[in-house]
């Protein structure tokens, strides 16, 4: 047994779920887009509403990127079962953040034939797909999906490909397991909560201010609704082991639960998340003048998401379980590049402090001034 091996896959496996629990986080952009006509009632508010989530859309994009680009690089095998297989559900996500794109770069651009409007959608499309198309992917981590790995086939002439995919929708019979929609959902409504007050930390304008604040309390109940009923199913539901002597993968009632008794870090994690999310709700509710609740809610959303892929991947557990054959699910252990890659690419994320750094005096300088009618004169991109 090469503990260094292991070592690295675990560590790799954190990394992973941090860079997941960031960009859960930077979704406020995605949240906050699908609020832009309900919060923003004429062209003046809206190109408000625009010009704050056109400040960051980059981080959400960037990390999404880096997200996927992290899996290929050290778990390969599950960048290519998913990534290969159930490609219709990636290719959403892709084309909602293509027309993400678009949007901010070409709305204001002289000679825009589609007109602003047509873009203001492809914005709010943005905005409801891609929270929910992840939420709805990341809940196959628990709930498994239709592929078959097999190594051997590498060596056919006809198809030499390791796996492949058993259902003819790609991905997208994910929507038919409630409970992976139910986590969609969660996401999507913590999104918009989290985009709600990013724009009361944010906008000085309070006719936009007041509608925030009186869309928090809905969102809030329906993230709750979403997002408890997918705990205690997975509380409740059964996992898949992992043998660490022989690699055979067997079925576990309450893993999950198991995992969350035998790991306490992650559990506490877990608690100081989910504490965290609703001390940024709760404060932001209960004072009227308060609008710092997006730095507990987002710290909170970043640690809540991390433990919940530390305990799809951590205690030998198949983080994606196969519904055909049980043998190809996929661990940390079965799926991650060898020992010499993990290795190099260890020194490399030495340099992320330094990006996270940055990412900081970036974001601070952006939002020096808040966002009004004058500033928006001012700046006025979108």
């Amino acid at each position: 047994m090469n503990t260094t091996l292991i070592f690295l896959q675990q560590y790799w496996w954190f990394i992973i779920s941090l860079l997941g629990g960031l960009l859960v986080f930077l979704l406020f952009v995605q949240g906050g887009q699908s609020l832009l006509f309900s919060l923003g009632k004429n062209e003046q508010e809206q190109r408000m509403l625009l010009n704050l989530t056109g400040r960051k859309w980059e981080f959400t994009f960037t990390t999404l990127v880096t997200f996927g680009g992290a899996f290929f690089a050290s778990f390969p095998l599950f960048y290519s079962t998913s990534f290969g297989g159930a490609y219709w559900v990636w290719m959403l996500i892709l084309l909602s953040f293509i027309l993400q794109a678009v949007s901010y770069e070409f709305q204001s651009h002289k000679g825009n034939v589609l007109g602003n409007k047509v873009y203001r959608y492809f914005l709010v499309f943005n905005g409801f797909a891609a929270p929910i198309l992840l939420g709805t992917a990341v809940g196959t981590f628990f709930n498994g999906a239709s592929f078959v790995v097999d190594k051997g086939a590498i060596l056919s002439t006809s198809m030499p490909v390791i796996s492949y995919w058993t259902s003819p929708w790609h991905g997208l019979e994910a929507v038919a397991n409630p409970w992976n929609v139910a986590l969609g959902l969660a996401v999507f409504f913590l999104a918009r909560i989290l985009g709600t007050l990013y724009f009361l930390n944010s906008v000085s304008e309070q006719s936009i201010i007041d509608r925030c604040r009186k869309s928090l309390l809905p969102y809030t109940l329906l993230f709750l609704f979403f997002f408890l009923a997918f705990v205690v199913h997975l509380l409740f539901a059964t996992g898949l082991a992992v043998n660490p002597k022989d690699g055979v993968i067997y079925p576990e009632a309450y893993k999950y639960l198991h995992n969350l008794m035998a790991l306490p870090a992650v559990a506490l994690t877990f608690v100081i998340g989910v504490l965290c999310v609703l001390t940024g709700i709760i404060r932001t509710l209960i004072s009227s003048s308060y609008i710092r609740g997006i730095w507990w809610t987002g710290f909170g959303t970043i640690v809540t998401v991390l433990a919940l892929f530390l305990l799809a991947g951590y205690n030998n557990t198949a983080y994606y379980p196969s519904l055909v054959d049980i043998q190809s699910s996929l661990t940390i252990f079965n799926s991650s590049s060898s020992l010499f890659t993990l290795k190099v690419m260890a020194y490399v994320t030495l340099i992320i402090p330094f990006v996270l750094g940055y990412i900081f005096y970036a974001w601070r300088a952006i939002d020096t001034t808040k966002m009004n009618a004058d500033e928006l004169k001012n700046e006025g991109h979108y």
